[in-house]
Order: C-alpha cells, then sequence, then structure tokens
C-alpha cells in the first residue's frame, strides 16, 4: 500500500503561481510513476501530469503545457507540481496519484492510488 498526502493548495490571483507538493508513505521501494489529476465541479477528475520514477519522461495535457512543471524528489518520496499563470480555468480539486505503469497513471479509472486532494481556486 501507497499512501499519498497533498499540500500547497490555495487561493490565488489569476496570472499567480502556486507549488503544490505530495508526499508518499507506505510501500515506497517500488519504483512507482507519479502524477496529477484535476476535478472541476460537475466534471470529469481530468489528467494533468505525470513523471516516470527515474523524473526522465514527463507528460501533460495540453491545457497546461509551458505552465506547469512536474518534478520529484525521490530522496523525500515527494512529487511536485509547479503551476505558474494560473488562469480561472483552472480552479479544481488537485489529486496526487501513484501507479507502478505511467500509461495507466493518465487514466483517471486505472489509478492505483490516490490521495486524499488539494483545492487550487484561481480568482479573476
Amino acid at each position: 500500500q501507497v499512501q499519498l498526502v497533498e499540500s500547497g493548495g490555495g487561493l490565488v490571483q489569476a496570472g499567480g503561481s502556486l507549488r503544490l507538493s505530495c508526499k508518499a508513505s507506505g510501500r515506497t521501494s517500488r519504483s512507482y510513476a507519479m502524477g496529477w489529476f484535476r476535478q472541476a465541479p460537475g466534471k470529469e477528475r481530468e489528467f494533468v501530469a505525470a513523471i516516470s520514477w527515474s523524473g526522465g519522461s514527463t507528460y501533460y495535457v495540453d491545457s497546461v503545457k509551458g505552465r506547469f512543471t512536474i518534478s520529484r524528489d525521490n530522496a523525500k518520496n515527494t512529487v511536485y507540481l509547479q503551476m505558474n499563470s494560473l488562469k480561472p480555468e483552472d480552479t479544481a480539486v488537485y489529486y496526487c496519484a501513484a501507479d507502478l505503469n505511467i500509461p495507466t497513471l493518465r487514466v483517471a479509472s486505472r489509478v492505483e492510488y490516490w490521495g486524499q486532494g488539494t483545492q487550487v481556486t484561481v480568482s479573476l
């Protein structure tokens, strides 16, 4: 089992920045890929970004490319999502996710482990 705890959400004005963190605990000895999803009210959970265990491969949804950066520190069992140039449409609950297979990590219904979520609200 892997437990994931997110932090760093909050309220920010459009154009601002936030950095989300997700700390993993439990069976962290395995080589899990990590990622972020988000879910806005009334919408399905959406893939945002993913990173391989080594950090050598990253993937982003088109709407955040050039604005968001995913990274990880395996010594700290932590993955980060740096969000810049935030827009009101980025408002959502952001969830950390972990899975052994990065292709699986891009499909919400197939993800093995989830965090509890952290709210990000971007105001005009």
